[in-house]
């Protein structure tokens, strides 16, 4: 059985694929916990193994089922981020097709994602929703914990119950995550960042953080004071205001940039104009402007250096909800350049030459981030396309 090493305990546990699977008498959600996509992060894998012998030793009764995943099993095995190439990076529809086929060369992380996508496919078959998916992850720099959400209406409201900062739109600078794929299926999909890779605080505040959410479905019944409490102690993990952020620049780094971030900083910093942030092969990067700094890179491999990111105005958050409730991006193919480009209306085909004079924001406010290009056009992709937002609307946090 692998072994996963935790240099924050000093200790080490023996985990297969799925390590965790409780189900309860009574009907109720499917949450699906993953740890360890990057096998550098450790944290979740421990803190759900915690949580599990918790419930087991006190016999606490549950409602529907709660699995626990391994991500990347053998780069976890080698406390490596990832082998050939990041587990989180992969999950496009082109590397999803070429799964299984003997004449593909397939990396060892390739691998892992058959095996997870293998998993997936049987949950599916043989548990009922609601689904909860929610992935636990730590960072290289210091942080307060924090969550990482694709922008649709449902992820929206159902992780406005955290009292943490939100950040929205890492999908259209991130490709391939197996969150962005799970979300494209229609179901609640997040992912929380616990800490720093190593420091006992990125556990335990796991731990709360994955009692409140059981706790906050209905997983695990407790009364309106406990709950309280629970989510009292995920705020208190955190300094940083509970609202939405969004991302608007990301650092890509280049195979040949030796990329470095000076020491220093921490997430959600503020970060004055004319700062340098980090050296490459080219100089010293600064800031242009005052910015805020977004998940600095200090570990070896990595392909995005830092992010900026600013709040989101309640307004501009109220407003995009009730464009998408009244489907306002179907008057956008009135507009020339622009149409549906099938009859499911799934995506719309935006000529690159239009889309010069369309501003980013609008196509945020109507739902449209992650876009996929070719030499002529854009393709962008609602994510509340395949909401299956009815299949929550009779959980308690829906009301």
């Amino acid at each position: 059985m692998p072994e996963v090493y935790s240099k924050a305990l000093g200790s080490t546990l023996e985990v297969n694929r799925l390590f965790g699977h409780l189900k309860g008498k009574e009907p109720g959600p499917t949450v699906i916990f993953f740890g360890g996509i990057h096998g550098n992060e450790p944290a979740g894998i421990f803190a759900l193994d915690e949580v599990l012998q918790q419930l087991r030793s006190k016999n606490i009764a549950i409602k529907g089922e709660f699995f626990a995943v391994a991500g990347n099993l053998s780069a976890l095995q080698k406390s490596v981020r990832f082998h050939q190439e990041d587990l989180n990076r992969i999950w496009k529809p082109e590397r999803i097709a070429q799964l299984g086929d003997k004449n593909s060369l397939e990396s060892d992380d390739a691998k892992e994602m058959q095996q997870l996508m293998e998993l997936l496919n049987q949950l599916f078959k043989t548990t009922r929703p609601p689904y909860y998916f929610i992935d636990i992850h730590t960072t290289s720099g210091e942080t307060d914990p924090f969550i990482v959400v694709n922008d649709s209406l449902l992820n929206r409201k159902f992780v406005s119950n955290y009292p943490l900062p939100t950040i929205l739109g890492i999908e259209e600078y991130l490709t391939g995550a197996m969150l962005s794929y799970i979300n494209e299926l229609g179901y609640v999909s997040f992912g929380y960042e616990s800490g720093q890779h190593d420091h006992t605080m990125a556990i335990e505040k796991s731990i709360d953080f994955i009692n409140y959410t059981l706790a906050l479905i209905g997983v695990v019944s407790v009364d309106e004071t406990s709950l309280a409490l629970l989510k009292d102690k995920v705020a208190n993990s955190c300094k940083e205001p509970h609202t939405f952020y969004e991302i608007y620049y990301q650092h890509k780094i280049g195979p040949q940039d030796h990329f470095n971030m000076l020491p220093g900083f921490v997430n959600f910093q503020k970060v004055p104009k004319d700062k340098p942030l980090a050296i490459n092969g080219q100089g010293v990067i600064k800031t242009t402007k005052p910015r805020q700094l977004f998940m600095p890179l200090y570990q070896k491999k990595g392909s995005e250096g830092f992010y900026f990111i600013r709040e989101i105005p309640r307004f501009f958050l109220w407003l995009s909800k009730w464009l998408r409730k009244i489907h306002a991006d179907h008057v956008l193919t009135l507009l020339p350049g622009l149409k549906w480009i099938d009859k499911e209306k799934s995506a719309l085909m935006v000529d690159r030459k239009v889309a010069r004079f369309m501003a980013k924001p609008v196509f945020h406010l109507l739902g449209y981030r992650a876009r996929f290009f070719d030499k002529e056009h854009l393709i962008i992709r609602s994510r509340e396309r395949n909401s299956k937002e009815k299949e929550y609307i009779d959980e308690k946090w829906y009301s």
